[in-house]
């Protein structure tokens, strides 16, 4: 009998077996992105990411300064959350998607930091930073940076990336069962994906997912009441506030201030079709 020939006969059997179940659970995993359309693969429970989201959401307010909501600023940022928030829920009510903001819980907290930041979570987190209001300006300038965090907890592009880091250092495993088995690497990775700790880990994804967000916000805003011309200005002023050489947008998890602004000009009459003064 040929040993070797059965042993290769079960490797090659054991490969397509693999295979078939990888592609399986990819393309049942796969969803769709509202308004474009674009197919994604989202290999992780959105109700354990919520709440994952909700812990340290909590854990990361609690360690940092929360303006008081009887400041103006934060007022602010609550009323535009709000706005916006409520204008995409019935977006999706409307078009048979509501499920996927059923369970959300939102929360909009102003962050008293220096930091140029905002970032968003699964389940309706989001942070803004106050080093960001000198470049929103106004309500409007902030409804763009806000309608672009929403786009992404809308668009579960935390669950794209978390789910591609999850692959990339511990393989084919569940979220239950790395959260059990290696807490702490998990839980980094989980707030590297939402944008909390720093770069993203996959450039394509990110300027991918960056631009998604830009065009699903410039929508998101327009639907609340606010002009979507002002996605233009508040890049312009990026841009101008950015300091030193461009970094090239290969080595950047986001695109150039610049190809924002010309995506923004190209995709305004687009998010214009939505606009509700």
């Amino acid at each position: 009998m040929n040993y070797n020939h059965s042993l290769n006969f079960l490797e090659v059997r054991t490969s397509r077996m693999v295979f078939l179940l990888v592609t399986a659970l990819l393309w049942t995993a796969c969803g769709s992105v509202p308004l474009t359309g674009r197919r994604q693969v989202r290999m992780l429970p959105e109700g354990l990411l919520s709440e994952m989201a909700a812990a340290n959401y909590q854990g990361f307010m609690d360690q940092h300064q929360v303006v008081p909501s009887s400041d103006p600023r934060a007022q602010m940022v609550q009323r535009s959350g709000e706005k916006i928030s409520n204008a995409v829920v019935q977006y999706l009510r409307e078009s048979g998607e509501a499920r996927r903001v059923q369970d959300f819980d939102w929360q909009f907290n102003l962050v008293d930091s220096e930091q140029v930041n905002a970032w968003a979570m699964p389940g309706g987190k989001i942070a803004i930073y106050t080093g960001i209001l000198d470049l929103t300006q106004d309500e409007n300038g902030l409804a763009v940076v806000m309608a672009h965090e929403i786009a992404h907890v809308i668009a579960r592009h935390g669950n794209e990336r978390m789910s591609q880091q999850l692959l990339l250092t511990m393989g084919a495993i569940s979220l239950d069962v790395a959260l059990r088995e290696r807490p702490q690497e998990t839980r980094d990775i989980f707030m590297l994906a939402f944008g909390v700790g720093g770069t993203l880990g996959s450039l394509a994804y990110s300027r991918q997912h960056e631009y998604e967000a830009d065009a699903l916000g410039m929508i998101f805003m327009a639907m609340a009441g606010y002009n979507p011309n002002h996605t233009i200005t508040f890049w312009e002023r990026m841009m101008a506030y950015s300091s030193g050489p461009d970094i090239p947008q290969f080595l950047s998890t986001h695109p150039s201030n610049q190809a924002r602004v010309n995506a923004a000009r190209e995709f305004l009459p687009t998010a214009m079709n939505y606009y509700n003064p």
